[in-house]
């Protein structure tokens, strides 16, 4: 049975932390794919802290996968926003920690914005999750 692979050539520079240059979904797999998530409590409270808020992401974006009976070891790609490069270490906490014991690392990408549609988000995630059927 095929399997979800992580894409890291040896010709390429290793990745520069924990994540895949890319990620390998075989034909029949199911998806479910995110919108992004802001960091924001489900009372509205929006944390000054960018780690916080990421970890609120996360948690947002666990619940999304959870409902299509996914967890986060289905993730292929990641794609974050943060609007200053000083998030950039606090994002990074919150993904690291949100890929601690997965056999497979996803494909992850980080981009610096000028802002999101409130000014007290520091941080937004989206990802993708693939799953192939058991076999």
């Amino acid at each position: 049975m095929p399997a979800l692979t992580a894409l890291v050539p040896a010709t390429n520079r290793p990745p520069f932390a924990a994540y895949a240059h890319g990620t390998h979904v075989p034909p029949g797999a199911a998806w479910v794919f995110t919108s992004g998530q802001l960091g924001i409590t489900s009372d509205d409270e929006i944390p000054e802290d960018a780690r916080v808020q990421a970890d609120l992401c996360f948690e947002a974006c666990a619940a999304i996968l959870a409902e299509a009976g996914f967890d986060k070891a289905d993730t292929v790609r990641i794609n974050a926003f943060v609007t200053d490069r000083a998030h950039l270490a606090g994002y990074m906490a919150a993904r690291d920690a949100w890929c601690a014991g997965l056999a497979r690392l996803p494909a992850s990408t980080l981009v610096i914005v000028t802002g999101f549609t409130r000014p007290e988000f520091k941080v937004e995630v989206e990802l993708t999750a693939a799953r192939l059927p058991a076999a």
